[in-house]
């Protein structure tokens, strides 16, 4: 179990399970950050969140807990995202974006908390066009455990009898789950996947583990065909499933490449304006 350590991201504190000083990434999964930020009545909200920058090589996800996302980009992607959706980028060759608060968030209670998740592309695919899937939470398929007390909504893959509606480029599943107390559910999980929970707040308990608390990553290990827990609280979790790319890797900051050459160029062709535009009104 990985416990969230607290970073400064600029402006912005953020909850940091992995990477960390005990797991580098459950591959093909990068790195998770979870935010939970009030916005100030007076605040610009064109200055608050995060502005205009560039990824190639890899899927940035956000997950939308409370409030709501405005998402921009160099390929003319304009679109508010609110509570219970997901905003899921493939960014490819390369493209700028900026995420803010949409102009309405104090009509939504003034909090914005999210769940950003870097998933790592295959070499064969990192070089494909970008590309930009909103889901909202109405058009997000759901089911319910057996006994009704725990709610999955099915933003890829293949899970409980449901498709998620996004298209990944290689084997991902990915749910948000809200828990009642008492809930209990089974999760069938491909044998050869990385499987793990996030839990934003709350308690449970898993099968074969033990207990679970909020702030906390529980990664599964790969010899199982499910997983099952009992929500001891209230408590709300990412869940995520993926096939190992058993790739070789390098990262540096926006960019996720094979190597050293490639991020170079991914860092040229960014300051050469290949990767587009994005000015914010």
């Amino acid at each position: 179990m990985l416990y969230a350590q607290e970073y400064p991201m600029g402006k912005l504190r953020v909850r940091q399970p992995f990477p960390s000083a005990k797991i580098d990434y459950p591959d093909p999964f990068l790195l998770l950050h979870h935010a939970n930020m009030s916005i100030s009545q007076d605040a610009d909200l064109k200055n608050e969140g995060v502005g205009p920058h560039p990824h190639r090589g890899f899927s940035p996800v956000t997950f939308i807990f409370k409030g709501g996302v405005h998402h921009l980009d160099s390929r003319g992607n304009n679109s508010v995202i609110y509570e219970g959706g997901v905003q899921w980028m493939n960014a490819g060759m390369g493209i700028i974006h900026s995420e803010r608060p949409p102009l309405d968030i104090h009509e939504r209670g003034s909090r914005q908390e999210i769940i950003q998740m870097w998933v790592n592309t295959p070499a064969a695919a990192k070089m494909r066009q970008p590309e930009y899937h909103p889901l909202s939470s109405e058009n997000t398929p759901n089911t319910k455990s057996t006994d009704g007390k725990i709610s999955v909504n099915v933003v890829t893959g293949n899970l409980m009898g449901l498709v998620g509606p996004i298209p990944t480029a290689t084997e991902v599943n990915s749910a948000t789950l809200q828990a009642e107390k008492g809930g209990k559910i089974r999760i069938a999980v491909p044998e050869n996947h990385e499987v793990f929970l996030y839990l934003l707040d709350g308690k449970i308990t898993v099968e074969g583990y033990g207990l679970a608390e909020a702030l906390h990553a529980v990664l599964f290990n790969k010899d199982g065909n499910s997983i099952e827990f009992e929500a001891l609280e209230n408590t709300r979790m990412l869940f995520m499933s993926g096939k190992p790319l058993n790739e070789p890797m390098a990262s540096h900051g926006p960019f996720v490449m094979r190597n050293e050459s490639e991020l170079m160029m991914a860092m040229r062709d960014y300051q050469m304006g290949k990767m587009g535009i994005l000015i914010e009104d």
